[in-house]
């Protein structure tokens, strides 16, 4: 058996959780590989929207395992909220979720030191989601982190010297915090994490591998918030792309087998950063109305714009995708004329490449399709879809040279068409 990988090819917010939703009956085990709550994964239901931070999106199928990697950093004070929010639903977590020993914790002088960085950081913040991920990252590569494992054995006094070093750096920042209620928040939070199988999650995930069974590995954000490929500084703190999963679980490469990715129909992006297809004024307040597009964990406006395919031929080449997902189509519904931008101009140099720096002279080059002029979201099959939206699928195929195998035509786990 391989592991198949699902990812983002945007700046996050593609619908990657509803999909994992809908594919998880088709696997044994959902694995996340890396980020932390700063992604909101958002399912619904039964006339209901989930949000999961945490925890992989496959939980709602009691049958299934469900796996944190080693490569999330875990916050306990969300994870408790997040729990106790699920297992009010009915939700038995304790059957099918386990936490690899491995992940790093976020702690409370996490959250404040990425607060007070980003407010240092004045006019040329990068609009962080202040939910303590980047300095976390950072502890786990200057080798000072906390890790689940570590509440097995001395944890509080590890956890004190970890504090103790954050507040030295708090000192060098004017910056107003208070830890009062924060702390107890927490080792409620550890306490609820002790609650759950911890494992080595490395062996187990082999393990299943090597027994046959069916893998999807969930990821986080979106490629082009990947630390090393994205756009650069406004990236997060992980490896985003296909490449991360095998560092975000502990296997090798051979044993990537599909690679789903998810992309809108058009692109958003929240917070700071290069954004070549952004539309301003009506149109874009247009698509965020009727997209819906607010940060489902911070609520932020996400900025939005037409489809960029030279980014997401850039993600296709960087992840090896070989299934593409495209979510949101019906919200491309009303719309005359849809755009996607199929080449820049670059310094006034035509280019099919994203280049090094997107603060440039960066003009996108667009070809203009017909809208469908149609309500998609009571369709059920590709049989029913209009022309147009069959001739846009196809132009995007040949555009991409990779299949689409899913088009989402609205919120629920059941408005979901395989091609």
């Amino acid at each position: 058996m391989k592991i198949d990988v699902l990812l983002g090819l945007q700046w996050g917010d593609e619908g990657k959780g509803k999909v994992v939703d809908v594919l998880t009956p088709r696997y044994d085990v959902i694995t996340r590989f890396q980020g932390g709550p700063n992604a909101g994964h958002t399912l619904e239901f039964n006339n209901r929207k989930h949000i999961l931070h945490n925890i992989p999106s496959g939980v709602f199928r009691e049958e299934k395992i469900n796996i944190i990697a080693n490569g999330v950093v875990l916050d306990p004070v969300v994870f408790r909220r997040e729990t106790d929010t699920l297992e009010a639903m009915g939700v038995d977590l304790t059957r099918n979720l386990w936490i690899s020993r491995k992940a790093h914790l976020i702690i409370p002088t996490h959250r404040i030191l990425d607060a007070a960085s980003e407010a240092a950081k004045g006019k040329s913040k990068i609009g962080s989601t202040l939910r303590g991920i980047s300095p976390t990252y950072m502890d786990k590569t200057g080798r000072n982190g906390l890790r689940v494992g570590d509440i097995e054995l001395n944890f509080r006094e590890k956890y004190e010297v970890l504090k103790e070093k954050h507040l030295g750096l708090l000192r060098l920042y004017d910056f107003e915090y208070t830890l009062a209620g924060e702390e107890e928040k927490f080792f409620e939070g550890i306490e609820a994490i002790r609650r759950f199988r911890l494992v080595n999650s490395e062996y187990e995930i082999n393990s299943f591998l090597e027994s046959g069974n069916s893998i999807l590995a969930e990821g986080a954000q979106g490629t082009l918030l990947d630390i090393d490929f994205g756009s650069y500084p406004y990236v997060t703190s992980s490896n985003t792309i296909c490449a991360g999963a095998c560092t975000g679980m502990g296997v090798a490469p051979s044993s990537i087998g599909e690679v789903y990715g998810v992309f809108k129909a058009y692109c958003t992006r929240v917070g700071s950063g290069p954004f070549p297809t952004e539309l301003f004024g009506e149109e874009g307040d247009r698509l965020r109305d009727i997209g819906k597009e607010f940060g489902s964990t911070t609520g932020r406006p996400r900025r939005c714009g037409w489809l960029d395919l030279v980014s997401l031929k850039y993600s296709l080449m960087l992840n090896g995708v070989t299934q593409l997902i495209m979510t949101k189509t019906d919200v491309l519904d009303s719309f005359e004329t849809i755009r996607a931008a199929t080449a820049y101009s670059v310094n006034g140099i035509l280019s099919d490449r994203v280049p090094y720096n997107l603060d440039a002279d960066v003009d996108p080059i667009y070809t203009d399709l017909p809208g469908w002029k149609t309500d998609l979201t009571g369709i059920r099959s590709k049989e029913q879809f209009p022309p147009e939206l069959k001739d846009y699928i196809l132009f995007l195929e040949k555009e991409l040279q990779t299949p689409v195998r899913f088009i989402s035509v609205g919120p629920d786990r059941n408005q979901i068409i395989e091609l």
